[in-house]
């Protein structure tokens, strides 16, 4: 399994894009993050129906829902950070309020309950939990192909 916990988290000081953005906690929000998600990957060069796309999008929304669903605090919204941290490096954190459950959630993730974990353990290179002042951040890597901006015509 590809799946760690750590208490720090490990995202470089100068990423080459970012995008971060609050979104209520509900199945809209999800539904939102998961859209989000995919026009930032356009705007970052990757086509808007290719692989890397719906792989970012399986992730987002496993993870946000997780995040709407098990994570949520009545009043407190869930964030969504992208990191481009190379040019074939996606980093996608889900943050939510609730840390109670931190620590629990890689032993779910070989549970019933888990299911969406382990689709992010298939679909990423690498995922974890990391622990916040205000609850915790669920954060996962994947590789990406060349961008469309970034090939070189012969």
């Amino acid at each position: 399994m590809n799946s760690e916990i750590s208490t720090q988290t490990p995202t470089p000081i100068y990423p080459l894009g970012e995008m971060t953005l609050r979104l209520s906690s509900t199945p809209r929000g999800a539904r939102l993050a998961r859209r989000l998600t995919q026009q930032q990957l356009v705007e970052w060069g990757h086509p808007y129906d290719g692989e890397a796309s719906r792989t970012a999008q399986q992730i987002v929304a496993e993870l946000a829902a997780n995040a709407v669903t098990h994570g949520r605090v009545p009043g407190r919204d869930f964030e969504l950070r992208l990191l481009l941290l190379a040019e074939d490096t996606l980093r996608v954190e889900v943050s939510d309020a609730r840390g109670d459950r931190g620590l629990r959630i890689v032993r779910e993730a070989d549970s019933e309950g888990g299911r969406g974990l382990i689709v992010v353990t298939v679909l990423a290179t690498a995922w974890g939990v990391t622990e916040r002042n205000v609850g915790k951040t669920v954060w996962a890597e994947m590789q990406l192909p060349q961008s469309v901006s970034s090939r070189r015509t012969p």
